[in-house]
């Protein structure tokens, strides 16, 4: 495994969803022999620092990053049930520079765009752009809704769209799997024919919240509080990610 690198990974610091610790996350890409380790933590950067630390003292290369709410509309529309459910977008810092934009997306997130969630939207990240690198996000992204929905044409438009701010050997189809959503596989096959038409790079990833599978039942629990449901519910938000 040393060659596969993890760049879609939530911490303790995806507040009520991650359950991870960064030493244990580290020590566990360590044990597996990888040598890079990336932190996409729901909307902030809160562990950021404190990761860089350990993973260089580790002797695991840190990759920053967060996965971003991507306003449907505007950062500033804040409307009951239009605007409360943004898309997922995973970006990931290519240099200082793209850290320090990174930082400036994510202020602007929490300072202007907050509704529920920090989001960003359009405006904001072509102007903070530069030095990212931008996977198109989970079953929650943009692409993958729209695959959901049938909407194909529209999701071709989005990724060119994306393609052409970031460049295509910035911008990346996100793949992943998860045995535990039936959608999952068809969102995929979706996604690669968006890749082969549109010539765009495919990433696997993983949607990491938890180091071991003893976790999941933790890790439900924190979605419980989150969208205050209990544990009772048979409709509850199940734990539907794998451990690494």
């Amino acid at each position: 495994m040393a060659d596969f690198v993890h760049l879609h990974v939530h911490s303790e610091y995806s507040l009520l969803d991650g359950l991870g610790k960064l030493d244990d996350l580290i020590n566990r890409a360590k044990s597996f022999g990888m040598t890079s380790l990336a932190l996409t933590d729901h909307g902030a950067m809160y562990g950021s620092f404190k990761f860089y630390l350990k993973a260089k003292e580790a002797g695991i290369k840190p990759i920053l990053g967060v996965e971003t709410y991507v306003a449907k509309r505007s950062r500033v529309d804040k409307e009951a049930k239009i605007d409360t459910d943004p898309f997922h977008l995973t970006l990931l810092a290519k240099n200082a520079h793209g850290y320090k934009n990174l930082m400036k997306l994510v202020t602007h997130a929490h300072l202007e765009g907050y509704y529920y969630r920090p989001r960003i939207d359009w405006e904001i990240l072509e102007k903070y752009h530069d030095d990212l690198i931008c996977l198109s996000g989970c079953l929650a992204g943009q692409l993958s809704q729209l695959i959901q929905n049938n909407a194909i044409d529209e999701a071709e438009a989005v990724a060119k769209k994306y393609s052409d701010l970031f460049g295509k050997d910035h911008y990346y189809i996100e793949l992943q799997r998860h045995p535990k959503i039936s959608v999952q596989e068809e969102v995929n096959s979706g996604l690669v024919k968006l890749s082969r038409k549109l010539g765009l790079p495919l990433v696997a990833t993983n949607d990491i919240h938890y180091v071991d599978p003893d976790d999941a039942e933790a890790q439900e629990i924190l979605l419980c509080v989150q969208t205050q449901h209990t544990m009772l519910e048979s409709k509850r938000p199940l734990s539907m990610i794998d451990s690494p």
